[in-house]
């Protein structure tokens, strides 16, 4: 299934996209695409549905961040090695851990605000995934059964505030609309391997991330299994996996930041395509 949340921001409605690609709203069938709604239950109740009976809705409504009122917003740093190398770190042991700021998360084509004194503003393509089930100290194993689907996630950043403010990558990563999510949320059993999906993402139509998330040094069992030893993930945790070489800290021969009318573009295979413009806030 492609679940999404479609309408004004605030006023988002749960719903789904059919098979012929018509999206069908699923306001009386659920509250929101929230919590429990991502337990196999949930997704069990949903798949059963007859799309086709379904209300049809008419024109192309906002599509919102396909997770309401999500527990935790989680990301995973320097998760390829090749883009560990053009920020020149080290490729981590560990998975590098930090957190985004709920208030982030936005829809898949809304504007991305450069804040207030940003100067260094970048773009990071990842794979998100979301947790379906409580997941405390899980075997990798028994990682993936606990997702209950992926979707494409831009991890804005400002690299000043990130790395030249002092203290910890999350006040970089928080700004509202730092976390574009979406288009819609596609169920694991959709995706099939996880980790055999190519990524890219342009700037004003020009190409700079290209990668695939078979490149990954921690797959998505790993994290998952790894974070539910450091936390309790729970339903509708949000967990955005590192991104590609590309970025524009890293270009050469000096780096390049986007600026307020710059227009970014980015997509997964198999979940889809974002676009958002870059403004002032």
């Amino acid at each position: 299934m492609k679940l999404v949340r479609y309408g004004a921001i605030g006023s988002e409605k749960p719903g789904l996209i059919d098979a012929s690609g018509q999206l069908r709203d699923l306001s009386g069938q659920i509250g929101d695409l929230a919590g429990d709604a991502f337990s196999p239950a949930g997704l069990a109740k949903l798949a059963a549905l007859d799309a086709a009976k379904l209300p049809a809705v008419s024109g192309s409504p906002r599509l919102g961040s396909p997770v309401g009122g999500a527990p935790k917003f989680i990301a995973i740093g320097l998760n390829f090695a090749d883009h560990a190398a053009e920020s020149g770190l080290p490729i981590p042991g560990e998975p590098v851990v930090f957190m985004k700021a709920n208030n982030a998360l936005c829809g898949a084509n809304d504007d991305v605000e450069k804040p207030r004194g940003s100067t260094k503003l970048d773009w990071e393509v990842e794979l998100a995934l979301v947790i379906g089930t409580r997941a405390k100290y899980v075997s990798e194993a028994d990682a993936l059964k606990h997702v209950a689907g992926y979707a494409v996630c831009n991890d804005v950043s400002e690299r000043n505030f990130q790395i030249e403010r002092g203290g910890n990558w999350t006040k970089g990563k928080s700004h509202d609309t730092f976390g574009p999510l979406g288009p819609w949320l596609v169920t694991a059993d959709e995706v099939g391997d996880v980790q055999k999906l190519d990524m890219w993402l342009d700037v004003n139509g020009q190409r700079r991330q290209t990668g695939s998330t078979a490149t990954m040094i921690f797959n998505v069992a790993q994290i998952v299994s790894y974070l539910s030893g450091m936390m309790t993930l729970m339903p509708g945790d949000v967990i955005t996996t590192g991104t590609p070489p590309g970025v524009g800290m890293g270009m050469k021969p000096q780096p390049q930041f986007l600026n307020a009318g710059d227009v970014m573009t980015l997509g997964i295979a198999k979940l889809g395509e974002q676009r958002q413009k870059v403004v002032a806030a």
